[in-house]
């Protein structure tokens, strides 16, 4: 090869730097913030560093080097942030979720209730490591994440099917009201976490091929462009799913994310703001219609508007009151890490209503920096789907991002009051196992993709022509 060819290869591979070197430092932050948590919590406990830090640290420090070498190996032009922002927050999780552990009240209502006390932690770190094996199996057999267009309607099915499986008698299991968990075996699953990464791939799919249909107006009305009517059909068989889901699961969380989804997908397809406001105002009017005729959600609602006033009668409202107290305990600064009384919510203080805890010990300073953190993941999900080169792709990480961000809203706003309460659960600090490996899943989609758009293109070939004239010059 001629030496021009050579240069230009060189060139190629220095425009486009790998980062992985920033992102393992940026990991050696990630997993010694939460080692320091660990320590802080033991020591505001009982005065004494806690036993079990090493052996959760080396564990928490194994996995991000697992996931770090295989991004190396083989997604070696990937974002560097995602990784070490979501050890971060999968580090900082378990340091909650071990904090609330040594609640001497949570362990007397659970030996209470189930004759034993059971504590999450050590589950949640296995949960962890199953994660990151999901995150490797992403990126070990998805080499290219346009394969997955091929499997647009059966994406459509899966997705359904996962939806509905909680609704099979036998296999499905009412908790606090909500049919969304599944029983196998001794493990509860949560299969919504896992239909919100497969309807992704078929959203992505539809409008991509789509995209210059439901683009087209008929009509002008009141400033918005509205579609033509043939149109309209897709969005409106998505309300109408995410509304039988609520009313027969009594699921408003996985309900607002499907549809939210699909919407923002949808102005990202055709830059249509005509899409957000009708997306909009469906959503609207099916919550009231649903909320004014289920029990579950009317409860909810009930507690939202006025969780003090309904304290004694509903446990809902209970639980809203206590998270709102915590909040407002917490001050700017918080009452310091296992420090607080956030354990006065109940069963759900590790696992809906964490961020409570997050909101008493670290104060609105440490709530605001666990946003920044997820927003970080957001716009990170978000450029990449701007650098993508082809428009499946592209669709595919703005909807991720896009599910992800809507996740992160309902959950903050339904345990700080801003919105009624959904039963979804904070990505990676909440106790619980399908959340966390979903979400390790979702961070390996997207490094794929980042992976693909930034990788350099090939070096152009050199003329064949000239290389013959050289080699047999003589």
């Amino acid at each position: 090869m001629s030496s021009s060819t050579t240069h230009t290869s060189t060139i190629g591979a220095i425009g486009a730097p790998s980062r992985r070197n920033t992102e393992l430092a940026l990991l050696v932050f990630a997993v010694l913030i939460p080692i320091f948590a660990y320590a802080n919590v033991g020591l505001a406990i009982d005065g004494t560093m806690p036993t079990g830090m090493i052996g959760y640290g080396l564990g928490l420090g194994l996995l991000a080097a697992v996931g770090h070498l295989v991004v190396r190996k083989f997604a070696p032009y990937a974002d560097p942030l995602l990784l070490p922002l979501a050890t971060l927050l999968n580090g900082l999780g378990l340091v909650l979720i071990w904090r609330l552990d040594q609640s001497e009240r949570l362990q007397a209502l659970q030996k209470n209730a189930f004759g034993a006390f059971n504590p999450a932690a050590p589950n949640q770190l296995m949960y962890s490591a199953v994660g990151i094996a999901m995150f490797v199996g992403v990126l070990l057999l998805l080499k290219d994440h346009r394969v997955l267009q091929r499997y647009t309607y059966i994406s459509m099915v899966f997705a359904l099917f996962l939806l509905l499986l909680p609704l099979v008698p036998g296999v499905g299991t009412d908790v606090f009201g909500a049919k969304i968990w599944i029983r196998v075996g001794g493990f509860s699953i949560q299969p919504g976490e896992f239909a919100k990464i497969v309807i992704a791939v078929f959203f992505a799919g539809y409008l991509m091929v789509k995209r210059d249909a439901l683009a087209l107006a008929s009509r002008r009305f009141m400033g918005l462009y509205l579609p033509r009517g043939r149109d309209l059909g897709p969005i409106l068989v998505i309300w109408a799913v995410s509304l039988l889901i609520l009313v027969f699961e009594n699921d408003l969380g996985t309900s607002l994310l499907f549809f939210g989804m699909f919407v923002v997908m949808l102005y990202v397809a055709t830059e249509r703001t005509s899409w957000i406001v009708i997306g909009l105002l469906m959503s609207v009017v099916g919550a009231v219609g649903v909320a004014s005729t289920a029990g579950h959600v009317q409860a909810r609602v009930d507690a939202w508007l006025d969780p003090f006033g309904c304290y004694a009668t509903s446990g809902a409202c209970e639980q809203i009151g206590q998270s709102i107290m915590a909040f407002g305990s917490g001050g700017v600064l918080g009452t310091g890490l296992g420090q607080g009384n956030s354990d006065l919510i109940g069963f759900a203080a590790n696992a809906d209503f964490i961020f409570a805890t997050v909101g008493e010990e670290l104060g609105l300073a440490g709530v605001m920096a666990f946003l920044v953190i997820y927003g970080l993941i957001i716009e990170r999900g978000v450029r990449t789907a701007l650098a993508a080169r082809d428009p499946f792709g592209k669709l595919f990480a703005a909807g991720l991002s896009g599910a992800f961000a809507l996740q992160i809203f309902v959950v903050a706003g339904g345990v700080m009051g801003l919105i009624p309460l959904t039963g979804m659960t904070m990505p990676w600090l909440a106790a619980g196992g399908s959340s966390v490996i979903a979400n390790w899943a979702l961070v390996g989609i997207l490094i794929r993709i980042s992976d693909t758009a930034r990788r350099p293109a090939p070096a152009p070939a050199a003329n064949p022509d000239a290389e013959m004239t050289q080699v047999v010059r003589p």
